[in-house]
């Protein structure tokens, strides 16, 4: 699933996505560090893994799967 960075704070490291299909989802913590970068820029794309229901990892859309 893709989408656009809604909103990103550096200090707690969670945000927002508003996914292509215009639905918003938050994701926290443990999601934005399991991809492994340091920083989201406000309308970048972006790819979301989930598990179940919710969000379990947040990583630029042109970087590769893991």
């Amino acid at each position: 699933m893709h989408g656009t960075v809604r909103s990103f704070d550096v200090r707690t490291r969670t945000g927002s996505v508003l996914r292509d299909d215009g639905t918003v989802v938050t994701f926290d913590q443990p999601a934005f560090d399991a991809s492994g970068l340091r920083h989201l820029r406000v309308g970048q794309r972006v790819r979301l893994g989930f598990a179940g229901r919710r969000v379990a990892l947040v990583t630029i859309a042109t970087l590769p799967e893991l």
